[in-house]
This record gives structure tokens, C-alpha cells and sequence, in this order.
């Protein structure tokens, strides 16, 4: 019987990459479990000596990626699975907002992301087969007060995502783009940073849904544990898809965003075509 696949997890010491790295060495899979502190994972290699390796990496460190990928490659022979989790969020209003934070958001949640991608294509292209996990979330397609310098880094990473399947499916490579709604992860509690320069006109909209959400904190419909199990069968799949919405909100906010998208394109459908050349123009200069 052939070995199970080689999962390379990112952000392994909290939520998703915790759940996920979790999951899969209870259930032998080989997996590289990663945090920027290892020591926050040993308890993870514990489960499964065998087949954990336990990596220090701070994916914002280009050296330390290089470094991370090398050495899985070096341990288990191939990198079957990358999962793209690590990162963090951020709340306040776009006014509100610390230039710095975000950032050093953009640096974890897209620029890492993206280098560990880079990193570990080549392999995957000359073996042409190899499957790519970006986590992103529901806010990587519809916008939310409060978090709209997070929304633009989940966005950076769809759209990254999706160009990114069109360049390397053809190749062997699946790309699975998670798109999560609230989950009880810590994403809204200590991984979270907070704009300190309040505004009250902003108290209404950003931070009445700031509120919302730290209230809710730890109380989320989402089930870590079932996202991980959801995440393994989609990789496992024959057809894995390319958008894996996780929660019912994550579902009811991208239907009602296509319906937004729908109404306004069919509303304006004349205005749109009309900025073309007029069609008798456009053939006469072909």
C-alpha cells in the first residue's frame, strides 16, 4: 500500500493549521508541521513521531521558507500538499487603520503566502502533480466594515489563487482556494490587531460589526475539526473544487454577493457595452 501524501502546513501553533495538521496525524499522514516558534507544535509531532516533522518558520523570512521547504523535501523526498494558512486580522475602520499593521498583515497573509507558493512549484512541476491549499475567507469575496484592510488581503489572495489554478492546472497541480466564515478559531481574539485611532462617525458601521464579531468570539458555528476533515476530502477528491466556501454564512453571504454582482450587471448591462467601440467600427478595424 502507497504511503500517504505529504502535507506542509503553515501556522500550525492556533485554528486551522492547528485542526488540520492534527487531524491528518491522527490518521497517518506524513505532515510538516510549522509555527514561528516550533516549540508550539512539538505537542502536535507527539502525535506522530513517525511521520511529523516539526519546522520553525515565519513565512514573512524568504531565508527561513527556502530553508523550511528544503528541508521537508530533504525529510520526506516530496511536498505533496501545501496549505497556505498562516495569518492574521486586523480591525478598524480604512480610515482608522495603522499604514504599519496592515502592512505587516499584507507581508503574512499575501506576500508569504505567495513566496511559499514560489518556493515549493518547482517540485510540483517536475514531478506534475502536487495540490496547493490557500486559506483564505468569505471576507476574500465580500467586503465587511471593520476588517476592509483584511478583506483586501483575502482578496489579493483569491484573486492570486485563481490565476494561479489557470497557470498550473494544466501542469498536474490542483489549486483549492477555503473560503471560511466564523469558525471558533482564535482569529478574533490575540491573533487579531486593533486600529487605536477610533473614530466615533466610524462607531456605527466598523464598530458596531467589530462588536459583533469579538462578542462572538469563541461561540462561531464553524467546527475546526470539521473544516479540517472538509479540507482533507476536498484534497482527496478526484475533482477537487476551486472554491471551498466552509459555514452556512460563508454560503448565504457569497449567494447574496452574487445577487448583488447579478442585479448590478444586468442593471447597467447598456452603459457597459455602450463604452465599447460602436461594433461596425470595431469590424471595420479588423
Amino acid at each position: 500500500m502507497s504511503e500517504k501524501k505529504v502535507w506542509f502546513i503553515t501556522g500550525c501553533s492556533t485554528g486551522f493549521g492547528r485542526e488540520l495538521a492534527k487531524y491528518l496525524l491522527e490518521n497517518d499522514y506524513r505532515v510538516v508541521v510549522t509555527a514561528r516558534n516550533a516549540d508550539k507544535v512539538q505537542d502536535l509531532v507527539e502525535i506522530n513521531k513517525d511521520n511529523a516533522l516539526g519546522v520553525a518558520l515565519d513565512v514573512t523570512n524568504n531565508a527561513q521558507v527556502k530553508e523550511a521547504v528544503a528541508q521537508a523535501e530533504a525529510h520526506f523526498g516530496a511536498i505533496d500538499v501545501l496549505v497556505n494558512n498562516a495569518g492574521f486580522g486586523y480591525f478598524g475602520a480604512i480610515e482608522e487603520s495603522d499604514e504599519r499593521e496592515v502592512r505587516a498583515m499584507f507581508e503574512t497573509n499575501f506576500w508569504g503566502l505567495a513566496e511559499m507558493t514560489r518556493a515549493v512549484l518547482p517540485k510540483m512541476r517536475e514531478r506534475h502533480i502536487g495540490s496547493i491549499v490557500n486559506i483564505s475567507s468569505i471576507g476574500g469575496f465580500v467586503g465587511f466594515p471593520s476588517v476592509g484592510y483584511y478583506n483586501a488581503t483575502k482578496f489579493a489572495v483569491n484573486g492570486f489563487s485563481e490565476a494561479l489554478k489557470k497557470e498550473v492546472e494544466p501542469l498536474g497541480i490542483k489549486v483549492v482556494l477555503v473560503q471560511p466564515s466564523g469558525f471558533r478559531t482564535d482569529w478574533a481574539g490575540r491573533s487579531a490587531n486593533d486600529a487605536t485611532n477610533k473614530i466615533d462617525d466610524y462607531a456605527e458601521t466598523a464598530g458596531a460589526n467589530q462588536t459583533s464579531i469579538c462578542n462572538y468570539s469563541g461561540n462561531q458555528p464553524g467546527d475546526p475539526v470539521r473544516a479540517a476533515k472538509a479540507i482533507v476530502e476536498a484534497v482527496e477528491a478526484e475533482n477537487p473544487p476551486f472554491n471551498l466556501l466552509l459555514g452556512r454564512a460563508a454560503l448565504k453571504n457569497a449567494r447574496l454577493k452574487l445577487d448583488d454582482l447579478k442585479r448590478d450587471f444586468d442593471t447597467w448591462a447598456e452603459t457597459t457595452e455602450g463604452a465599447d467601440f460602436p461594433e461596425t467600427e470595431t469590424a471595420r478595424a479588423k
